[in-house]
């Protein structure tokens, strides 16, 4: 089988479809790659390192469209490109098939079998093939760079000398794949990270990256994302009127907001509304990753960037992938050759279109003269959500001065209870042992309880930091030697200068393992 990639004609576009890399790949496969010429020149992939990976090069669109059964591509097509389609060709491509009425409808004219990468399903057998995924990570990894970019400040918190410098606040909205990006770029850069999805299920998805979830206070049952494909759903209005109030409350606090919110086959719903962007901070950051689909924010322009009048700037790109087009090429070329591996299983390279498979029939929109989108539902549940974990009511101030003496009530009664019983058992061991022995048995018996009460009372993470001054209370033991060391018998003086030995290396040694601790978080 022949299989083509041309040069992208939408403006602005880096990205290439085939890179010398995939074509090797697919020649494995058994077959025959092509490119027109300059194709991959703009994402750094010369017409030489094609010719050098055994791909043949043609001069023009048409040639290309002339010569190959399987037509590659990055953006839908153009009208005249459509037009060269002929019915026993395949194109694969980005085609937005929702909201591309009139090219579906020529593609359905022309004959030919037309394949929208963004409906690929959300299933595990996929993932390999999901060219969405694929692009929204490095969109919302390239969202926090340009955000930075137009920035004023630091992304971390810093003190230096010459003064305080706070870390940025980011929001993100939308935990899909492209806001766990940035939500990911975003913390590791240092900044205070918040993000807010409808389905609460990725809740701990976000929070185990180190950012804090936004919750409401508002009670609806949510589709999960095995029945919506992996996506979020329409929300109710009154989630949506509760979804807005949170985002006035915060607004004001926030310094860089990130919005990717969008509903499969819809236009982008409207988050980010202008009184919000009015009472951000002067020098705030906005971008928009879904202002090709219309945009969260109010005031976003497809391509451009806004500065309002209070300073917030609106960055309303639609080519974050091409914006690191090497990339982006590389990992969507990778997802078309895993798609026309399954297209073609058997060893002859011959494309079995198999309409029963849920793959391929998701993602086909126009086959033998019909629009075959939308597709039917899906035979298999989407990758399963996690249910989200419990939200932790937190307790006012009377419920914790309530909780704290309740617990402080019972330490005391279990106290005064060890107590009752240590006093019963001394007065019997008293009622029958000599004056003498009960003298040396109240010491030791009082210097096992105040030991075990102050180990006991300290947390476990500052036992080792604390060793040096724990284990000064072996000086009682030093103490009791000492006195005993003038006794006549030599047995006592053995174990009594015994005893001083051991616990001077007991109060030493930790003197000693609690500095060389220390000097380990000491610059040098």
């Amino acid at each position: 089988m022949k299989i083509g990639s041309p040069k992208e004609v939408f403006a602005g576009e880096a990205r290439v479809a085939m890179t010398p890399d995939s074509a090797l790949q697919l020649q494995k496969l058994g077959h025959e790659c092509f490119v027109e010429t300059g194709a991959g020149t703009v994402a750094g992939f010369a017409d030489e390192a094609y010719t050098a990976a055994g791909v043949t090069v043609v001069a023009d669109e048409a040639a290309l469209f002339a010569a190959v059964d399987v037509i590659a591509k990055v953006r839908a097509p153009s009208d005249d490109e459509a037009r060269m389609l002929t019915p026993a060709q395949t194109l694969i491509s980005f085609f937005n098939p929702a909201g591309n009425t009139e090219l579906l409808e020529l593609c359905k004219e022309q004959g030919a079998t037309v394949m929208a990468m963004e409906m690929v399903p959300r299933i595990s057998r996929a993932q390999k093939m999901d060219a969405l995924s694929s692009m929204a990570n490095i969109a919302g990894y390239r969202a926090v760079i340009e955000a930075g970019n137009n920035f004023g400040r630091f992304f971390t918190g810093q003190i230096t000398a010459a003064g305080k410098v706070p870390p940025a606040k980011v929001l993100v909205v939308g935990a899909g794949v492209a806001g766990l990006a940035a939500i990911g770029a975003a913390t590791s850069l240092g900044a205070i990270t918040y993000a807010f999805d409808v389905r609460p299920e990725v809740a701990e998805q976000v929070e185990s990256m180190g950012a804090q979830f936004v919750y409401l206070d508002f009670e609806e049952a949510q589709k999960d994302g095995a029945e919506t494909g992996g996506y979020a759903s329409v929300s109710s209005p009154e989630f949506r009127e509760a979804q807005l109030a949170k985002f006035r409350e915060i607004a004001p606090d926030i310094d860089i907001v990130i919005t990717t919110a969008l509903i499969p086959n819809r236009d982008a719903p409207k988050l980010w509304l202008a009184d919000m962007v009015a009472s951000m901070k002067r020098g705030s950051v906005i971008i928009d990753l879904a202002a090709e689909r219309g945009g969260n924010v109010e005031g976003t322009v497809p391509d451009e960037k806004v500065m309002t009048d209070n300073g917030v700037t609106i960055i309303g790109y639609t080519d974050f992938p091409s914006r690191m087009a090497a990339q982006a090429s590389s990992l969507y070329s990778t997802n078309i050759r895993h798609l026309l591996a399954d297209l073609t299983p058997g060893k002859d390279g011959v494309i079995n279109h198999n309409m029963e498979d849920d793959v391929i029939r998701s993602a086909t929109v126009t086959r033998g003269g019909e629009i075959t989108f939308p597709p039917p539902p899906l035979k298999i549940k989407a990758i399963a959500a996690q249910k989200p974990k419990e939200k932790v009511k937190e307790l006012t101030h009377e419920e914790k001065r309530a909780v704290e003496i309740a617990a402080f009530k019972k330490q005391t009664r279990n106290q005064v209870g060890l107590l009752v019983i240590g006093a019963v058992l001394l007065l019997g061991v008293g009622l029958v042992a000599p004056a003498s022995f009960m003298q040396h048995f109240i010491v030791f018996v009082l210097s096992v309880f105040i030991g075990f009460q102050v180990i006991w009372n300290v947390s476990h993470s500052l036992h080792t930091p604390l060793m040096a001054v724990t284990n000064a209370i072996s000086s009682i033991i030093i103490l009791g030697a000492v006195m005993q060391i003038g006794s006549g018998s030599w047995i006592v003086i053995v174990l009594g200068a015994l005893s001083v030995f051991m616990a001077g290396i007991n109060i030493f040694g930790g003197f000693l393992v609690t500095r060389r601790m220390l000097a380990m978080f000491q610059k040098s």
